[in-house]
């Protein structure tokens, strides 16, 4: 891990996510990149326009270079690298597009959620980025003055195409330290004995090196209850998932156990998409 991306609107929540960002950068030697999103409307400009030639968008480009110095100042980023960047697009596409030309190996993102009808109907930016995204998210919640990683909780079905996000949800609990803790929640709707639920988990990790971790079957009424049950149990620092990146009439009737933890789950959340 060596460029973490942290895309920013200036918030409380933005300045959550960067000071996570931070410790982590300067434990593992890492790079930062800021990202500011500006959504001005060019549908009215001529086509041959460029977005500087705009004097809204010049006004907001100075407007946000000053928040980026103000931001840099801050003591926990000194002796830390810290790139600049901004984009005139919708947050995802943003993010994605500064994802690949930077190689960028994580994003650290701050939430403070969406719920009800916003969250059913237009969701968090957060969770957009969740579904889309092709490099893993961390997504944080509240200020950690330190930022720990001593347990790792990984939910998944244990199916076949969870392997490839799982590997790399190992690759991040080595680099952090973690002790991984394995979990498949068994409900109602979706029954499974503990004896067939752990020969599906064992089956599933035959032959991959694993850090310090644990297998764990735990019941509850639905999987996200489960998941954030659990993780209360053990006391869990980070919560890991796949996420299958459904969008559209997809997403709305059949949603996503991640994003909805992304909403929901009080602790840190770092998905990894299939």
């Amino acid at each position: 891990m060596k460029k973490i991306l942290v895309p920013t609107d200036f918030s409380a929540q933005a300045e959550n996510a960067l000071k996570v960002a931070a410790q982590l950068a300067k434990k593992h030697n890492c790079e930062i990149y800021l990202l500011h999103i500006l959504e001005v409307s060019v549908h009215t400009v001529d086509p041959v326009s460029t977005y500087n030639d705009l004097p809204e968008a010049m006004f907001f480009m100075k407007l946000a270079h000053k928040q980026f110095e103000e931001l840099k100042a801050k003591n926990y980023l000194k002796g830390l690298t810290i790139h600049e960047h901004v984009e005139f697009h919708e947050i995802f596409k943003g993010i994605f597009h500064v994802c690949k030309k930077q190689s960028i190996d994580l994003i650290v993102m701050g939430s403070n959620g969406a719920s009800g009808l916003k969250e059913m109907l237009i969701g968090s930016n957060t969770e957009k980025v969740v579904r889309t995204s092709e490099t893993p998210v961390l997504v944080i919640k509240n200020e950690h003055p330190i930022f720990k990683t001593k347990h790792f909780v990984f939910a998944s079905d244990f199916n076949e195409e969870s392997k490839i996000p799982f590997k790399k949800a190992i690759s991040f609990a080595t680099i952090f330290g973690s002790k991984l803790h394995l979990l498949m929640v068994n409900t109602p709707n979706h029954f499974m004995t503990s004896s067939d639920a752990e020969s599906r988990m064992q089956s599933f990790i035959k032959g991959i090196k694993l850090p310090s971790h644990s297998i764990n079957i735990y019941n509850d009424v639905t999987i996200e209850t489960g998941i954030m049950n659990f993780s209360q149990s053990i006391d869990a620092n980070l919560i890991g998932m796949s996420t299958h990146g459904r969008q559209g009439i997809s997403h709305f009737f059949n949603g996503s156990i991640s994003e909805d933890l992304v909403n929901h789950a009080k602790r840190p959340v770092i998905t990894f998409k299939i």
